[in-house]
């Protein structure tokens, strides 16, 4: 009998370790597809904001570059296309060929520098019409630069995979103060942003009541306060730039003079909070996040001293229905 019990339990483990292993095995799998298997379009049924990547101009391992997603239906568009966005639409569960146009806030690198990323990657992943990329001025010379380095390859990946050369080719757009469209009911408006070292454009998404408004740099903040004015959302950097008693801290405090120069072109913590307040925003998304600080208190606390709105530190795949 004690054998027969012995024997039982035996089995009874085995069967037990056996679960066990399919059971990782299949997660394994489901990981492992979930990366490579194709993506179907997803449907928004109201305006929602993406937060693909919430990282700023420096690397970041928690944190993508700069790439920002208004939905709505089956219609997606981008605001800038920083490092890794492709695999930032895919943690989204977005295919990488869905958004059919491309909005640039201003066009230094961290922006701009995962284009030829969504082009090439699109394409191969099903794109047969080229991307509209719209922005500042300098937004058809970088289209150009990009379709002249790539020339060679895209044409013979085309002829080997035999795919349509339009998938891998964008249309530039350059765009003044004022520029507006609607199209599958989702409307935007951009509005330019002076006052910083080249062109930039904020824009504002509305539809069915509601508004979001995306902005890569505070340059001019009278221009954004207006363009953001009774929005729901108003999406802005918190980049943080240590002064010289926390660079001292950190031990950094010999690049003091390239911070002083660094604070000059970002939206500091405390002005942020000033600017959604006087625009009257609803809910304040902070993105192009640097540490420190290494913990959202210490950013909303910083923020909310001149904001008495909603305010959200975004994380990479974050999605927000105003």
């Amino acid at each position: 009998m004690r054998n027969l019990r012995l024997v039982g339990f035996v089995l009874g483990l085995g069967v037990v370790a056996a679960c066990w292993a399919l059971t990782c095995a299949a997660w394994r799998f489901d990981q492992v597809a979930e990366g490579v298997l194709p993506l179907e379009p997803r449907d928004f049924p109201r305006i929602t904001l993406l937060t693909l990547g919430t990282g700023g101009v420096y690397e970041n391992p928690a944190r993508r570059g700069p790439a920002t997603a208004v939905a709505l239906g089956r219609r997606v568009v981008l605001v800038d296309a920083g490092r890794g966005v492709a695999e930032s639409l895919r943690a989204a569960k977005l295919p990488v060929a869905q958004p059919d146009t491309l909005l640039l806030t201003h066009l230094l690198p961290e922006n701009t520098v995962g284009l030829d990323d969504l082009l090439l990657t699109g394409w191969l992943e099903g794109r047969a019409t080229p991307l509209r990329v719209i922005g500042p001025p300098g937004t058809r010379a970088l289209v150009e630069g990009l379709a002249a380095a790539h020339a060679g390859a895209i044409a013979a990946l085309g002829s080997a995979l035999d795919l349509p050369p339009a998938g891998a080719s964008a249309t530039a757009l350059e765009i003044e103060d004022g520029w507006s469209e609607t199209e599958a009911a989702l409307s935007v408006r951009a509005a330019a942003l002076p006052g910083g070292p080249l062109g930039a454009r904020a824009y504002r998404f509305e539809a069915g009541g509601r508004s979001i408004v995306v902005s890569g740099t505070g340059w001019a903040p009278d221009a954004l306060a207006g363009l953001a004015r009774g929005a729901s959302v108003l999406v802005h950097e918190a980049g943080f730039v240590p002064g010289p008693e926390v660079a001292r801290e950190l031990g950094i405090d010999a690049q003091a003079e390239r911070f002083r120069r660094e604070a000059a072109l970002h939206t500091s913590l405390a002005d942020v909070g000033a600017l959604a307040a006087r625009a009257g925003v609803g809910t304040l998304v902070l993105v192009r996040l640097r540490p420190p600080p290494v913990f959202d208190l210490q950013i909303t606390s910083l923020v909310d001293d001149s904001f008495d709105g909603r305010i959200l530190i975004a994380n990479d795949g974050g999605e927000i229905t105003p």
